[in-house]
């Protein structure tokens, strides 16, 4: 393994279906309006926490919430993940802002993200 780490999950999207209702309830949850509000994404950023929600489960597919560990490597952790048999899902591109993000299979299948930012 190298030298990086992770810095936590700090970032969970949630797949939904009606963005509209959906941005109701989270904001009740977190008691803070949306920092982030479009018809493709809607982000909350709430005690070091960012939530945000994707409609319809977005061009990835999405079927179930991603927890995204931050690290400051992201293809180093990549390269670490698949030598211990993750299954890369969604190679590392960038969302906007100089943000990366990634998405690979444990070996039960449960998706992982990770998430660097420059």
């Amino acid at each position: 393994m190298t030298g990086s780490s992770t810095q936590g999950i700090r970032t969970v999207l949630h797949p939904v279906s009606d963005l509209a209702k959906a941005k109701a309830v989270y904001a009740a949850l977190l008691g803070v309006p949306p920092k982030t509000d479009s018809s493709y994404y809607v982000g909350f950023e709430a005690e070091g926490q960012h939530i945000g929600l994707v409609p319809g489960g977005g061009p990835q597919g999405m079927t179930s919430p991603v927890a995204y560990w931050h690290v400051p490597d992201i293809e180093a952790r990549l390269a670490e993940l698949i030598a211990a048999g993750a299954v890369v899902k969604e190679a590392a591109h960038e969302v906007g802002g100089g943000r990366l993000v990634a998405t690979v299979s444990d070996p039960d299948g449960n998706v992982l993200g990770l998430l660097q930012d420059r």
